[in-house]
């Protein structure tokens, strides 16, 4: 990871292929802020949050250090606003993968948790963000609106598959989390590089692993524990 901003720039203009006379020529345009924001996601990508600098980001658009206080306050500012945009996309590529899936609750929640990885692997940083970052503001109104559409968007297709709302049956709620869990926590272990064996898999591949762990977790409502798992696995060894 380079540290030296000028580094960040050249790495930025040139893999990305976004050089900044077009930032600049946006500014002039009056969209600023959709400047700011795109920048702000190319410099987060490269620094990660900890070396993320609202300079940088400015000097990336073509536009003074001042100019970004008119839009965001400060850097966090700018973070808060970047996991507020990054939830508004993480929710459409969710509903992009059930576009063609119909309206079976089961094929609408495993479209859904696919498109959950799609969004992550594509956008890593900004996953890491929006999910792990104290530098966000967790209390601007926008981003819980946000975030809770997406929550709610996944509770809803649990809803529809258990046959009872996730915020009136708590059994309904165990399972969204559940299958949040799972996917949350499987992508998180791809990015960070674990599960080698998954990774080298190819996109269908690993599609269907996904599927195949989610499958796990959507037996029918009235299916219960089979007698004897539940301890077993509490104390550490295979049931018999």
């Amino acid at each position: 990871m380079p540290t030296h901003l000028f580094d960040v720039k050249i790495k930025l203009r040139y893999e990305t292929g976004h050089h900044m006379k077009d930032a600049k020529a946006s500014y002039h345009h009056g969209n600023l802020r959709a400047a700011l924001l795109a920048a702000g996601e190319k410099v987060l990508a490269v620094t990660g949050v900890a070396r993320f600098s609202l300079r940088e980001v400015a000097r990336l658009s073509g536009v003074s250090h001042a100019a970004p206080a008119h839009h965001f306050k400060n850097a966090n500012g700018l973070l808060t606003a970047l996991a507020i945009d990054g939830f508004r996309r993480f929710l459409a590529a969710m509903r992009r993968r059930q576009e063609t899936v119909g309206e079976d609750p089961v094929a609408r929640i495993l479209a859904s948790g696919l498109g959950y990885v799609d969004f992550a692997r594509a956008n890593p940083a900004l996953f890491r963000l929006m999910f792990d970052d104290e530098r966000i503001a967790h209390d601007d109104p926008e981003l819980t609106a946000v975030a809770d559409a997406a929550f709610v968007h996944l509770a809803t297709d649990v809803g529809k598959f258990m046959g009872a709302s996730p915020f009136a049956h708590p059994p309904t709620m165990a399972r969204t989390l559940a299958i949040w869990n799972l996917v949350h926590g499987y992508v998180q272990l791809m990015n960070a590089g674990y599960m080698k064996a998954v990774q080298n898999l190819p996109e269908v591949g690993r599609d269907a692993y996904l599927v195949e762990l989610l499958g796990l977790l959507l037996r029918p409502p009235d299916a219960r524990t089979p007698k004897g798992l539940s301890k077993s696995l509490v104390m550490g060894r295979p049931p018999r």
